[in-house]
């Protein structure tokens, strides 16, 4: 399984790459993160944007989920192949940015969504089967 989150909510400000959470980011970010072990998520890696506020997002969920969120750069920002980069990882979460996350669930799944900040998508072989919102990734993990 392929999960994506998008970071959660930042504070405002430029550089836009150093923006960091806000404190209802931080909860986003550990909500999906403790709603995923809850649910009985077991990650094998967590690659995730180098920018600040995706950093934190995974750095956060990770700790509930027992791995260590490594940077990669395709997730900064722009187009990428969500498949390509988890291939051989086993289950992966990715950290990262609208709309690109978005358009990566459409593109292996041709499900039309919008991630919200702190929102959840798992893909498993081209199949959409899970999408959570903040308020569900709460919801679970309270």
């Amino acid at each position: 399984m392929l999960w994506l989150l998008r970071h959660g909510e930042a504070e405002e400000g430029s550089p836009d790459s150093e923006r960091p959470l806000t404190e209802k980011g931080k909860r986003q970010a550990r909500d999906a993160g403790i709603a995923l072990a809850k649910i009985g998520v077991k990650l094998d890696a967590c690659l995730t944007s180098p920018k600040v506020r995706a950093y934190e997002t995974a750095r956060l969920a990770c700790e509930a989920l027992g791995v260590e969120p490594k940077h990669e750069p395709k997730l900064a920002g722009g187009p990428f192949d969500a498949e390509q980069l988890a291939a051989g990882l086993g289950e992966v979460l990715l950290v990262g940015h609208d709309p690109d996350f978005s358009m990566a669930v459409h593109a292996m799944t041709g499900a039309q969504v919008r991630l919200r900040k702190g929102g959840l998508a798992g893909v498993d072989t081209g199949e959409l089967k899970v999408v959570l919102r903040p308020a569900e990734t709460a919801a679970i993990a309270s």
